[in-house]
């Protein structure tokens, strides 16, 4: 059985159109839904149990971060593969299947993320090097403007790779990723110490770290309406006034300092 993880925190639309999706593309696939709720809104809930009755809702009163959300959705589930979805993704024809048929026939395979889209149809950068605190003041601030910050972003990006198959990455954004259940129970869950950011590319690592690949899929495709929360004004600015900003830099400095003596 798949078990589907939702995160959702006050964007009812979205949602609706995320479990719309579901519906009208894997139905002949055995699945359970949960959606963990972030400050949620009762009404909304009955709305969309009357639309989707099949789907669980697990509520947390405030914002308890993105890692503790979507470990709350794993202690819940009974399938052994995740599908672990941001509320703002919709399912394309075939994807699930597609990544399903991948990670059963490879059984070093721990992750897979499919290629997102925009909801205009242009490739999203979902796929990534490992992140180093050069590469994070090259994207948030005027250092990403100089040939050394061009640099260190399309490195990060992976701007020269070759990515229209298959790929071993480093790590792949959270907002769309399919897991091995089991290899979840062997590494453990998301560390809860990241409240927003780079807990998806910590987990990664981890994956990596026991012996298991994190894969870019691009046979699979999903759409993703993409708001980037931590830049808003530019430069330094963002540090000072965007908490967004803020939040992710403080997660940059736990996840350096973390990994620091790895050679991963």
């Amino acid at each position: 059985m798949l078990s589907i993880i939702i995160t959702h925190h006050k964007t009812p639309v979205l949602l609706k159109l995320c479990l719309k999706s579901i519906k009208d593309n894997i139905e002949d696939i055995e699945h359970e839904i949960f959606i963990v709720d972030s400050q949620p809104q009762i009404e909304i809930q009955k709305s969309i149990k009357n639309d989707f009755p099949q789907v669980n809702f697990i509520s947390f009163p405030k914002n308890v971060g993105y890692a503790k959300i979507v470990n709350t959705g794993i202690k819940k589930t009974k399938g052994e593969y995740i599908l672990i979805l941001n509320a703002d993704i919709l399912i394309l024809k075939e994807s699930v299947q597609r990544m399903l048929e991948f990670i059963k026939e490879n059984s070093d395979v721990g992750i897979i993320g499919p290629q997102l889209l925009t909801f205009s149809n242009q490739v999203q950068s979902s796929c990534f090097k490992f992140p180093t605190i050069g590469a994070f003041l090259a994207r948030r601030t005027f250092l990403g403007k100089l040939k050394w910050g061009k640099k260190k972003i399309n490195n990060f990006l992976m701007q020269k790779q070759n990515l229209s198959s298959p790929k071993e990455v480093n790590w792949v954004q959270g907002s769309a990723m399919l897991v091995r259940k089991k290899v979840i129970e062997e590494i453990g869950l998301m560390d809860e110490r990241f409240f927003m950011y780079l807990e998806d590319t910590d987990w990664c690592r981890r994956f990596w770290q026991n012996g298991y690949k994190v894969i870019y899929f691009p046979f699979a495709q999903m759409s993703h309406y993409y708001y980037r929360h931590s830049r808003k004004w530019g430069g330094f600015s963002d540090i000072l006034l965007n908490k967004y900003t803020r939040i992710h830099l403080i997660s940059a400095l736990k996840y350096s300092w973390k990994w620091r003596n790895s050679k991963i």
